[in-house]
């Protein structure tokens, strides 16, 4: 095995600066400690969660690996306050939080000696989760899947930004699927990367298996960053999209759109496999995803693309 080090590999313990995006309706225990024990770090999806329930894919990660993963929490959604405790109360050692201010739960968690990572999608947001204490970032392209910046900055671009801004690590997530990709992230200055949607097609991943065949099948432009109003979130293409978008042409006020998006709409879709009326949250680059593998094999493929593209630039050229 290639031995790599860096700030990342040695903030988490882990072998690979590799890290499985948190994703609702994907992100349980198996997946988690599947990319785990491969080398990687990963993370349980916990926006998808009631707190039992997370509390009880806490404890079977545990069972199932003894090497570092963590949580991810969304703080837009309810309960945060008690997947916050558990969390504590479990002794997990890694948090990553989005979807929020940092400043809310990082200090609470510091205290506890839990690790902190923010994910962000500008230089500016950055720089707030730095002030707030968190021990690295997570610079997170408008190519994502599901919740994303309304800046609309690709990875691309917002990697080197990130990096420019602040000290800490960064992580760059959004269009991330392949070894190459994770190759040009880290030429950017990324010292790790997030990967989310190639995980959705993964064998562990609890995603239903129609939505895990929509992603393989899936070619360019059938996602799409929408519900801009409310909170803006990439999607892929289906029935509910279109009625989003019409409602949009028409000028819907953000009381009519959440009536349309109305409740579970993601759990119809990505974990009961609603392909027509279910929200599926999914990145551009699911198009490049073609198959459907072990988690470990995804990280294993990841890792020997990149060392093999960084061994041999000039072969890879």
């Amino acid at each position: 095995m290639t031995l790599f080090k860096n700030r990342i590999t040695q903030l988490f313990g882990i072998q690979y600066p590799i890290i499985q995006a948190g994703m609702i309706w994907a992100s349980g225990w198996r997946l988690v400690s599947a990319v785990s024990n491969a080398g990687g770090l990963g993370l349980i999806g916990s926006g998808s969660m009631y707190p039992d329930v997370l509390r009880e894919h806490i404890r079977k990660c545990k069972a199932a690996t003894s090497l570092p993963f963590g949580v991810n929490i969304p703080l837009l959604y309810p309960d945060i306050d008690k997947h916050i405790s558990i969390v504590i109360d479990e002794g997990v050692k890694i948090v990553f939080t989005s979807a929020g201010n940092p400043r809310t739960w990082t200090n609470v968690l510091k205290e506890k000696g839990i690790t902190v990572v923010h994910v962000v999608s500008s230089s500016k947001f950055a720089r707030k989760a730095e002030e707030a204490g968190c021990d690295a970032v997570v610079a997170e392209g408008f190519e994502a899947g599901g919740h994303n910046g309304r800046e609309e900055t690709t990875t691309m671009v917002l990697t080197p930004a990130v990096v420019s801004a602040v000290k800490i690590p960064v992580l760059a997530a959004g269009g991330i699927a392949t070894g190459k990709q994770m190759l040009a992230a880290m030429v950017l200055g990324a010292e790790g990367v997030q990967i989310g949607s190639r995980f959705v097609a993964s064998e562990e991943a609890s995603s239903h298996i129609n939505f895990k065949n929509a992603v393989v099948n899936a070619t360019e432009g059938d996602t799409i960053l929408s519900i801009k109003q409310l909170t803006p979130v990439r999607l892929m293409k289906n029935k509910f999209y279109s009625k989003i978008a019409e409602a949009e042409i028409k000028g819907a006020s953000v009381g009519e759109l959440s009536t349309l998006l109305g409740k579970a709409r993601a759990k119809k879709g990505m974990f009961e496999g609603d392909m027509d009326e279910g929200e599926l949250e999914i990145g551009q680059v699911s198009c490049s995803i073609n198959s459907i593998l072990p988690a470990g094999e995804i990280v294993k493929e990841v890792w020997e693309e990149f060392t093999g593209a960084l061994e041999n630039p000039v072969k890879m050229l």
